[in-house]
């Protein structure tokens, strides 16, 4: 069936009143799209010019002060069938999901535009920073940069130790053998959250002496090397060599 795009005012377009999608938060995002790329996707409407779908197209039409949009009139669809359309057309957009390494590839590739306008908050740094995260085997190491703002914090928000403490009270008063009891105490520290802004601004502002037991402690990277050589990201390179001789086999 031949689909016929027809151009009207935005004032002749009507908003559904009980339209149940909140989308003030993606005007923005959808007019720069359309100012990237022009108005692509037409507004569909009922016969009386009501709209079924493209309430936010037409909010950031009106903010880029457009006149007239494309829209498609579905005359064909039953008052049912119009409700109906609404809430599928929405709601079979949020079953599809985003396949990141892709999306990050995708995104590197892309240099004439800036995704950030379309929701993409910091493109693709952020979104490979969160694979990274989320997966404790990779091998990449990326140490944060921070800038001290000149004031010092407490030594006590430097670190949360909270499921530490947690963890080392349920190991203590549990009945273990002594060896095991310790192990698990040491375990434990793996499970401390520090928190590297605040760390930043204590080190700025601590002794000479201080500020070379926290970089050997790892808290601190101000030479990379040196902090390979105290085992910083030792981890890494086990992994890296393990991976390196697989591929050799």
């Amino acid at each position: 069936m031949n689909v016929e795009i027809i151009y009207q005012k935005v004032d002749n377009l009507i908003p559904y009143e009980n339209n149940p999608r909140l989308n003030d938060s993606a005007v923005e995002a959808v007019a720069s799209s359309i100012k990237e790329f022009g108005f692509k996707n037409p507004i569909v409407v009922d016969g009386n010019n009501t709209i079924i779908n493209g309430h936010t197209r037409l909010k950031a039409a009106k903010e880029l002060g457009i006149e007239k949009v494309p829209t498609i009139i579905a005359k064909d669809l039953t008052p049912d069938q119009v409700k109906a359309f609404r809430l599928a057309d929405n709601k079979t957009g949020e079953l599809a999901e985003w396949n990141d390494e892709l999306m990050i590839s995708e995104l590197k590739e892309i240099v004439g535009v800036d995704m950030s306008k379309f929701g993409f908050d910091e493109q693709a740094e952020d979104l490979e920073q969160e694979l990274e995260d989320a997966n404790p085997y990779t091998a990449k190491v990326k140490t944060p940069v921070y800038e001290p703002t000149g004031e010092k914090p407490l030594l006590s928000d430097l670190v949360d130790t909270s499921v530490r403490d947690r963890l080392v009270s349920k190991v203590k008063v549990a009945d273990i053998p002594t060896d095991v009891r310790d192990f698990l105490i040491a375990a434990a520290q793996r499970h401390l959250k520090f928190n590297y802004k605040n760390i930043a601004e204590y080190y700025a502002q601590s002794s000479k002496e201080i500020q070379e037991l926290m970089e050997d402690s790892a808290l601190v990277i101000i030479d990379y090397n040196k902090a390979i050589q105290q085992g910083y990201v030792k981890i890494s390179n086990t992994i890296q060599e393990m991976m390196e001789e697989d591929e050799e086999e």
